[in-house]
């Protein structure tokens, strides 16, 4: 994912004042600090830090958290990401059966696993996340897996080793319209990330992707986007806004109203997408223990307009 990005030379620190509804709680409470001990103890990474995802309190205080495997360290550039970029450390082995102990160890009946891009190896990391889904899911045959897995340069067989351990939710993120993928993804491709979808649905795998507002799309890209993914075979799709993590990143464009989020949704679920979760505080990972069940999500939106019409 990396040519550069079309910026100014100097990014610059977003100046527009964050709305109410995008305030969180710190980090506080048993659950939480016991779930730190552990990714300390075993030498995880994870999103939830390396991302500085603001639902970190709400989800680590569950019990959850979204393991990251190969690395903190990405052979990619991304405007909006606060991963680390540079060269990786080498591949660790014993990485798999780690993360399965440590979701053993946390209890916990659904799990995320997500990785940087590893783009220096052969396999992009494929093996890995294979070893790390069979890893996982013998150690804790009753726990719930989705993996939010990179390109992998759209190479099928390294997409195919993730479909062959099978896990019960694969997502990809889209993260933003076709008109700024460069400047934002950089090295990525907006049609060969569709493209990763396809082949994961075609695998038999529930598929789902996210996509952040706030970087400069227009309403009728998002609505395209929506189409384009359900033309892909996307089952679930993640909404929310984008937070600009530091100076160094892309700014945030505008605050996106819960009001337009609920628009999204709406279109989402009448273009036929299974579950489509949209807010500003929205991130991959948030609430995706539901996302692991068909029709749950199109069932309470169902729901909920009956109620409004009652």
């Amino acid at each position: 994912m990396i040519e550069l990005p079309v910026v100014a030379a100097e990014p610059q620190e977003s100046k527009i004042k964050k709305p109410d509804w995008l305030r969180v709680k710190l980090p506080i409470g048993e659950s939480y600090k016991h779930v730190r001990g552990l990714v300390d103890q075993h030498k995880l990474h994870t999103i939830c830090e390396s991302g500085n995802c603001p639902n970190m309190g709400e989800c680590w205080g569950a019990g959850t958290a979204t393991f990251m495997i190969l690395g903190n360290v990405c052979t990619r550039s991304c405007g909006f990401c606060a991963v680390a970029t540079g060269r990786p450390d080498a591949v660790d082995w014993d990485e798999p059966q780690r993360v399965a102990e440590a979701i053993h160890l946390m209890k916990v009946k659904h799990a995320v696993i997500t990785s940087v891009d590893r783009d220096e190896l052969k396999d992009g990391g494929s093996i890995i996340w294979h070893n790390t889904i069979k890893a996982v899911k013998q150690l804790n045959p009753d726990t719930t897996l989705e993996t939010l897995i990179p390109d992998f340069k759209g190479k099928q067989e390294d997409i195919q080793r993730v479909i062959d351990a099978h896990p019960e939710v694969v997502s990809h993120n889209i993260e933003t319209v076709e008109r700024l993928t460069r400047q934002v993804r950089i090295q990525a491709k907006y049609w060969r990330s569709m493209e990763v979808i396809s082949i994961l649905k075609q695998g038999g795998m529930r598929t789902k992707s996210g996509i952040m507002m706030g970087l400069g799309e227009a309403k009728e890209e998002v609505f395209q986007t929506l189409r384009d993914l359900h033309n892909a075979g996307c089952d679930v799709v993640t909404i929310g806004q984008y937070l600009q993590p530091s100076k160094k990143h892309l700014p945030v464009q505008r605050f996106v109203h819960p009001d337009e989020f609920a628009e999204y949704r709406e279109f989402g679920y009448s273009l036929g997408i299974d579950y489509v979760e949209s807010g500003p505080l929205v991130r991959s990972s948030y609430h995706s223990e539901r996302h692991v069940i068909p029709g749950y999500g199109k069932a309470k939106w169902e729901a909920e307009k009956a109620n409004m019409i009652a």
